[in-house]
């Protein structure tokens, strides 16, 4: 029995006291409270009470983002700076003899490490947590984050707004009143030929207003043909501006001479109203609610030259691409299809693209790349997407957020305006390809749901469902200077301060 509590008093103060002799250095801070406890129970005086350690432990969440090689070095290098430098026995010049020569090792050491070991003691942050915090689950939503991004994103909208060096104003220049113009989306009933005469159909009457001098005159009407009937497409002949194609809701498609004051010719093929007319030289296509595409060759008798049937709805929208090769069509079927200048009534489309997911009216033609096409959705759709015609394959695509009317690209630099229709009613200027929104101009109250181009291409007429038209000055040539911005004015006569003015067109 006594030899095993010999035992038990060796194992208990032998390992005691191995571990008290072993364990050096800064004690745990559980131990540290527990010794500190105890001494005050043993009425120990503060005065014999030692100061704390200045190392305490620290809680360190990832090692692995320390440089532990790094930090040992610059340990013993500090001790041993330290311990050279006791100048206390000395005199002051071996001193200072002494303080340049550890002044002159160290500046060679910091040299050294930045050249061999690539170690920068100026930026170098040994006790650095370089990872990141794990990301959040995708489901994760941070409203401290979405609440306070909304100044961020506000300043980005409007940085956005200096993307082009020209100033665009924010109002139209001129405001003219179009009453009867009526509110359809399939419609195309505005058009402005290369002589600078605007050409807009008001119900059942067709008016043409000189932009130079600001006369307005009546081509023609189709009141004889019943209460109901009424104009539904126009569009002037590409070049010379003498003659205008006019699409009646009764299936007609007349040719007007207008300095004449006299109709050429009327074109049938067409068993519903026509809504919508293109040229290529001296063929027009005309679209119709039948579903049916006809190219009318205008110099001979016979002028029917093809009939194309592929859409199952009423084709609202036609574009010649400016080569003469393709012709694009949209439908109200969501369809867009890319005719050959060859096709004859027999052919079929090169391609039939339906990523559209309502009515495709507004149709544009890039003059700056060959076979780009931009097209424009409706309501249920909102996009205005990019193709490469030549392949068929979308190129993009941009949620607008409201119905696309029409397009229009600006002749000089690579932009597109684009109008819309509830619930800003707004046109927008985009920057192509990043589509970038450049610049908003509001100013209609309904949908604005057409376009034209004046022949110099510095000013865009838009035509809206609150019965008026505006001129905005929102294309200019990047050289052109402010005193030949106002020499090439297309509006004729001096302009208001407010650069807004009203006038009745008929």
């Amino acid at each position: 029995t006594s030899s095993v509590v010999d035992f038990e008093d060796i194992l208990n103060n032998g390992f005691s006291d191995a571990n008290t002799a072993i364990r050096g250095g800064v004690r745990a801070r559980w131990e540290r409270k527990q010794h500190e406890s105890n001494s005050n129970a043993d009425g120990s005086s503060d005065e014999n009470r030692k100061p704390p350690s200045s190392m305490s432990d620290r809680f360190i969440p990832n090692r692995a983002a320390m440089d532990m090689e790094k930090s040992s070095h610059a340990i013993l290098s500090s001790s041993s700076y330290d311990g050279e430098s006791s100048v206390g026995d000395r005199t002051d010049g071996e001193a200072s003899e002494d303080e340049d020569t550890i002044n002159s090792v160290a500046s060679d050491m910091s040299e050294y490490k930045t050249s061999v070991l690539g170690i920068d003691d100026a930026r170098s942050r040994i006790l650095s947590f370089a990872d990141k915090a794990p990301a959040p689950k995708g489901d994760t939503v941070n409203n401290l984050q979405v609440l306070y991004s909304a100044s961020t994103t506000s300043r980005k909208n409007k940085s956005s707004t200096k993307l082009v060096s020209r100033h665009i104003p924010s109002a139209p220049t001129r405001i003219l009143d179009a009453p009867d113009l009526l509110d359809d989306y399939y419609l195309n009933l505005l058009s402005w030929s290369d002589t600078n005469v605007l050409a807009v159909a008001l119900s059942q009457t067709v008016y043409l207003w000189n932009a130079e001098s600001g006369a307005i005159e009546e081509l023609c009407n189709v009141e004889s043909e019943g209460p109901d009937a009424h104009i539904s497409s126009v569009s002037w002949v590409q070049e010379g501006g003498g003659h205008l194609a006019v699409g009646t809701s009764e299936g007609k498609t007349m040719l007007w001479d207008v300095r004449a004051q006299k109709q050429l010719r009327k074109m049938d093929g067409h068993s519903d109203r026509v809504g919508a007319l293109s040229w290529n030289r001296h063929v027009l296509s005309s679209g119709s609610r039948d579903n049916l595409i006809i190219n009318h060759d205008v110099r001979i008798a016979e002028h029917k030259v093809a009939t194309l049937a592929n859409h199952t709805q009423e084709v609202c929208g036609l574009a010649w691409s400016p080569d003469g090769m393709t012709l694009a069509s949209g439908a109200n079927d969501n369809k867009l299809c890319l005719w050959d200048a060859a096709a004859s009534s027999s052919s079929r489309p090169r391609y039939e693209l339906t990523e559209h997911q309502a009515a495709v009216k507004a149709l544009a033609w890039s003059p700056h790349e060959r076979n780009l096409l931009a097209t424009g959705g409706g309501t249920a759709d909102r996009c205005i997407k990019f193709w490469n015609t030549q392949s068929g394959s979308m190129l993009q695509s941009v949620d607008t957020g409201s119905q696309v009317c029409a397009l229009q690209w600006n002749p000089y630099e690579k932009e597109i305006l684009s109008s819309h229709g509830f619930a800003k009613n707004q046109l927008c200027l985009w920057k192509y390809p990043t589509m970038a929104k450049v610049k908003e101009l509001e100013g209609h109250t309904a949908r604005v749901l057409h376009m034209a181009v004046s022949p110099d291409g510095s000013q865009v007429v838009s035509a809206a469902a609150d019965e008026t038209l505006r001129f905005w000055d929102v294309f200019a040539p990047p050289s052109k200077s402010h005193a030949g911005k106002r020499g090439a004015d297309l509006s004729g006569g001096a302009k208001s301060k407010k650069l807004s003015r009203t006038m009745h067109i008929r």
